[in-house]
């Protein structure tokens, strides 16, 4: 049983996909992995379960952290045949897009399989993730004010 990805993998690369993934609608998801063809089944270790987390923030990122509230999130857990075991992670109450990215994530610990998920899945919810971005970033430069101050000469 292998419980940490393969030496082709790396951390941050891991890291780095399973916050697109866990970040990605669930039919999105859905439609990508099957754009991966027949891939190697899995057994659920963790059935996807809801629950709640609690977020910590800091004042100005570097302040004594306190507890900001709770959050709903659900996990679960899959192992491939070869032994592999991806975990899944996600915020609200999403069972299926959890189970995706557990499978997803067993599935790229598989050497053959890494480039056609960071071709297929990882690059094109990059770049939607981006262009949703920019469309965010532009509605909130239409409502912005420009504010001029005039200063005024004594005694006029």
């Amino acid at each position: 049983m292998l419980l940490f990805p393969s030496s082709d993998t790396s951390p941050a690369r891991r890291q780095r996909w399973l916050s697109v993934v866990a970040k990605a609608p669930a039919h999105r998801l859905q439609i990508l992995r099957q754009s991966l063809g027949d891939t190697p089944s899995y057994t659920m270790l963790r059935r996807p379960e809801i629950g709640l987390i609690m977020l910590q923030g800091r004042i100005s990122g570097s302040g004594a952290p306190f507890a900001a509230g709770e959050m709903t999130v659900t996990r679960a857990a899959v192992r491939l045949a070869s032994g592999q075991i991806g975990i899944g992670y996600v915020g609200g109450r999403h069972p299926l897009q959890a189970e995706l990215v557990a499978a997803i994530d067993a599935l790229g610990q598989l050497p053959e399989w890494q480039q056609p998920i960071e071709d297929q899945i990882i690059a094109p919810l990059e770049q939607e993730a981006k262009a949703r971005h920019r469309l965010r970033a532009a509605m909130a430069a239409a409502t912005k004010v420009e504010f001029f101050t005039v200063a005024r000469e004594a005694g006029t």
